[in-house]
């Protein structure tokens, strides 16, 4: 099946009016998933269970019921978010075989609205990267050009999408991890407000920035897979009371009127030269709907990456600390002493990019340095959330480039982590802010490769913002194909 070309609601109607069965549309992804192995965008398969959900769907179908809002709906979940019987590893050798006991909310929320989970995506370490190329269990590749990065973390959920294996996946977003990856394969990927998502069973790495998202091939099915996953979760004392507005509903209506900001510190040195011209065309784009472009100022955008390296990093040292060898996962076997066991366990089980970060983190929490580091980071990062509250004064949506580059090759910045963690300079504001981010597509660079748009909302303003995005995307008309697609047909 070519999911570019349909949605959860047409996928719905054709299995509702039996002129498909949901098995067909199972077994279509579970054999491209097979096809397409040489991309590594899964860890897990979970054919078995799904192909038992969709019959419990196709019988339901046949007696008339009415079926759930995400019926049929193939989607693919990243690794870091628990299943309850599924291997779940976090894309490390420390959980290289763990089987959770329980499902997180947001994975149960999508099973109870129908949707068909068909495996496990291929990530970063713990969610540690921007190009899935961390991962204990070899990189993804992207669709678009095998020898190209598919970003990051959420790269395997990204592939998954822009190969058509999945008519949607979920990704988690930390510092850019659903908008970078999607502009990089040339899908959508929306990060929502901090708390609008339950992060139970979310793996955590830095938590007051994990966000769980979907990634889909349009606005349409982003907000439909919103509007299933978000809301107040007991088992989350982050996750907010706001009402759930209706998303899907959200997307009628014109922008005319609508404010988009422009921030001056977004479109200088390092931005591509294809990714600028692309991203200011789709800005024009918005200016022949009626929207009114304005110049907005996020001053403190320049000290965003180092606090983004000393927050998540202390974080994800104090999150990291349970991987002991002792209560659950990788153990090592040759330790003679508990000291000895810890340290190898840790040594041997963790990646490089997860022990960097792992130290960074620890040194900047520790006795004398607490301050200096994290304290200030704190103290900036309320300056910039000030950045945001103050430009959406004067405007309702921001846009920005959503990447610095198109994908770059694999390879080419393992070496240089600081360049690395520059991939994802335009997202990690939205991150540390708090606020809702979406990246959609809007061409292609010199050299085939998609570039993506971000555009960034008030808090729990994701109805807005989905609207501006669903109107650009229609504006825009993005319709091209992986490589990889093209050469199968």
């Amino acid at each position: 099946m070519e999911f570019k070309k349909q949605t959860a609601a047409s996928i719905r109607r054709l299995i509702s009016s039996r002129e498909l069965s949901a098995v067909e549309v199972c077994r279509s992804a579970l054999d491209r998933i097979e096809q397409l192995s040489e991309l590594n965008a899964f860890i897990t398969t979970t054919g078995e269970t799904a192909l038992a959900d969709a019959e419990r769907i196709d019988r339901a179908a046949a007696k008339g019921e009415s079926l759930p809002k995400l019926a049929g709906a193939i989607v693919a979940i990243k690794d870091n978010m628990v299943m309850r019987g599924i291997r779940t590893t976090a894309g490390s050798r420390v959980l290289f075989n763990y089987k959770p006991p329980y499902t997180a909310t947001a994975v149960e929320r999508l099973q109870a609205a129908g949707a068909i989970i068909v495996g496990k995506t291929n990530c970063d370490e713990f969610a540690m990267g921007s190009s899935t190329e961390n991962s204990a269990y070899d990189p993804a590749k992207n669709p678009w050009d095998t020898t190209r990065v598919p970003g990051g973390s959420s790269g395997g959920s990204a592939v998954a999408v822009a190969a058509e294996m999945a008519l949607a996946a979920l990704g988690s977003d930390t510092g850019g991890s659903i908008r970078q990856p999607a502009s990089f394969c040339g899908v959508v990927g929306l990060k929502p407000t901090y708390g609008r998502v339950s992060r139970y069973g979310l793996i955590a790495f830095g938590s007051s920035l994990d966000q769980v998202g979907p990634l889909a091939n349009s606005v349409e099915d982003a907000a439909a897979i919103l509007q299933v996953i978000a809301g107040r979760d007991a088992n989350d004392s982050t996750s907010s009371n706001v009402e759930v507005a209706d998303y899907p509903g959200a997307l009628a209506g014109d922008v005319r009127g609508l404010r988009v900001g422009v921030p001056r510190e977004c479109y200088g040195k390092g931005l591509d030269p294809d990714v600028k011209e692309k991203v200011e065309a789709a800005i024009k784009k918005f200016a022949g709907l009626g929207a009114e472009i304005v110049e907005v100022s996020l001053p403190h955008t320049e000290y965003a990456v180092p606090v983004y390296y000393l927050i998540a990093t202390a974080e994800a040292s104090s999150n990291l600390a349970r991987y002991d060898g002792v209560r659950y996962g990788f153990r090592a076997e040759e330790a003679s002493t508990l000291k000895e066991m810890y340290s190898r366990t840790r040594d041997q089980g963790f990646g490089a990019e997860v022990k960097r970060r792992i130290m960074l983190g620890t040194y900047a929490l520790s006795a004398g340095y607490y301050d200096a580091y994290y304290g200030k980071a704190q103290r900036v990062r309320a300056l910039i959330e000030q950045d945001f509250r103050s430009a959406f004064t004067s405007c309702d949506v921001i846009a920005t480039p959503t990447a610095p580059t198109p994908a770059f090759k694999l390879g080419e910045k393992t070496e240089n982590p600081l360049e690395m963690y520059l991939s994802d300079i335009y997202t990690i504001t939205a991150n540390l802010a708090g606020v809702p981010g979406i990246s959609l597509p809007c061409g292609l660079s010199s050299n085939g490769l998609p570039i993506g748009i971000q555009l960034i909302g008030r808090r729990f303003d994701e109805g807005a913002l989905l609207r501006a995005a669903y109107n650009l995307e229609q504006a825009l008309g993005f319709d091209s194909t992986p490589s990889v697609i093209l050469s199968e047909r």
